[in-house]
């Protein structure tokens, strides 16, 4: 009777040590640069182009956006803490300049972030503080960032309580020689 029992308090202590760093390998899938296929993609009138950097360490997952129309160049990063709720100063939203609606200076979106999926997919909440024509407000967001097969396409859906559809961004993994053009 106590061979089973070890077995299974093995099986249990293996399964807590490995569980974590299983979790972490899953997230490192989504660390590198990624570009803005356009022609699959919600339209982004407001950008030429938009490259998606993402480096995840530990529980905090960097977003940084490059971004250019014409000349203008922008970078814009987003810092998630997937273990627990954040204020995320000027939280950037790809479509923020085709919208024209910016996030309100000195004030900050409460971001919610969480691997689900299996570490496939990382969903992002966010109440963000905007400025419109109108005066100011909060807009409700909902992200879900989705791995795709073979790990060479990641997949943004954007969900905004200001619109009835979704917007969807299509990303393609791009390769060391490729960032260097």
């Amino acid at each position: 009777m106590r061979i089973p029992m070890r077995c299974l308090f093995l099986k249990i202590f293996l399964a807590v040590l490995l569980f974590p760093r299983a979790l972490a390998a899953s997230d490192a899938a989504f660390d590198g640069r990624w570009r803005l296929d356009p022609a699959r993609s919600t339209a982004l009138d407001g950008w030429s182009t938009l490259d998606l950097v993402i480096q995840t360490e530990g529980s905090k997952v960097t977003m940084r956006h490059d971004l250019t129309w014409h000349a203008t160049k922008v970078q814009a990063t987003n810092v998630l803490d997937t273990a627990g709720p954040a204020a995320v100063k000027n939280f950037f939203r790809l479509d923020q300049r085709h919208m024209a609606v910016y996030a309100r200076p000195k004030e900050s979106a409460q971001v919610q972030a969480s691997w689900i999926d299996h570490g496939r997919t990382l969903r992002v909440e966010a109440a963000v503080p905007v400025e419109t024509s109108q005066g100011n407000t909060s807009m409700r967001i909902y992200e879900e960032y989705r791995l795709q097969e073979g790990e060479a396409e990641l997949m943004l859906i954007e969900l905004h309580h200001t619109r009835p559809r979704p917007l969807v961004y299509r990303f393609t993994r791009v390769t060391e020689n490729a960032a260097r053009k």
